[in-house]
This record gives C-alpha cells, structure tokens and sequence, in this order.
C-alpha cells in the first residue's frame, strides 16, 4: 500500500493516525507530493484527478481518495475498531468526523487566503466567515468533549487532528481560552503514540 503524502496535511495524518492505531502503518509507503490548489503536482492526478493528498494505493494498484474513504478502506482491511458498524454510535462518529472535516476545510481555506492569495486580491469578509465556521466548530466541540472519554475511532481522531491543525497554522487562535473541555480532552488525547508520531511539520 502507498499515499502521496505531506507532512503538514491534517488530512493526511488522519490517514496515519487510523493506520497506527490499527497496526498497519508499516505497510504503507509514503510518497512524496507537493499538492498545490495552483499548481498542481501531475503525478498525484495522474491517480487522482482532484490533484489532492491524501491519495492512496491499494496492493492492487487502486487509487482511493479522499481520507474518508481512505480510513474506511484501512478500518476495513485491519479489524474494524475506528467506525462503529451500527446504532447511535456509527452515527455519532460519522458526524463527528463531518464536524472536524468541516472545521478543517474552514482552516485550509483561511489558510490558502492569507498564504497563497496575494495581499491585494484578498477577501476580508470571505476570511471572517471560514474564522466563524472555526468558531462555531469549535462551541459545538466544547460541547461534546465532556462525554468524549477515551473513545479511539474516526471522530475523535478528526477532532484531534483538526485541534492539532489550528495548533500548527492558527497558533495566535488561542482556541482553548474559551474551551476548557475541549482542552483537557485534546491535552490526553494528543498524547496517544498515534498523534505524537505524526505531528505536523512543514
């Protein structure tokens, strides 16, 4: 197995967080890639039209993408731990993942404004609305961190990979003055092997 990788990608770590919990990380070979929204990297579309990592391969030469499907296909080739398979359980762990998704999508695109765009073409009212999807993201986060315990599985390591992202991009955010639950969940979370051996870098 492969994935077109970065180490700075959140969505890329999800991928790795899911195959180190699993146990099957040390099957997978990384492929470096320089994803670019401008300039796109041809030999990730050449398996991936989007152009987007993660990209991953299966033994058989699949190209599977994107890290939803890329961690559903890990789940299922290891023993199933990270999506619950029935119930209120699988449900709330697919919304949690749609919320840190989300919440990450908001941040990239934040990202890409003040980064990439050049200062003259930027949008102040397209910023402020990704920084209120962050914001409200991270109310509706605080309020489920109390019950989120020592769950592992596909929605706490969004949200973890999400928290980890605003850590690395948005350090001035200060996310975890107005959410203490929050913080005190991600402070043991972010201490799981998984997390620690996949910080982000540039």
């Amino acid at each position: 197995m492969k994935i077109f990788y970065s180490p700075a990608s959140p969505y890329v770590r999800k991928c790795m967080v899911v195959a180190l919990e699993l146990g099957v990380a040390g099957r997978i070979e990384k492929l470096a890639a320089a994803a670019n929204p401008v300039n796109r990297d041809q030999t990730v579309v050449a398996s991936n039209p989007l152009g987007k990592v993660p990209t991953f391969l299966t033994e058989g030469g699949e190209a599977l993408y994107d890290s939803r499907v890329i961690c559903e296909y890990l789940d299922s080739e290891a023993d199933g731990r990270m999506f619950p398979r029935e119930g209120r359980a699988r449900w709330h762990a697919l919304t949690q993942q749609a919320l840190g998704d989300g919440l990450l999508d908001a941040a990239l695109l934040a990202r890409y404004e003040t980064a990439m765009r050049p200062a003259e073409l930027r949008w102040d009212a397209w910023m402020k609305g990704q920084m209120d999807k962050i914001a409200s993201s991270l109310a509706r986060i605080e309020q489920l961190a109390g019950g989120l315990g020592e769950r592992v599985d596909i929605g706490t390591i969004t949200f973890g990979c999400a928290l980890g992202y605003l850590d690395f991009r948005f350090p001035d955010l200060d996310w975890r003055a107005g959410h203490p639950q929050t913080a005190k969940w991600f402070e043991a979370f972010n201490q799981r092997a998984s997390m620690q051996a996949t910080l982000p870098h540039a």
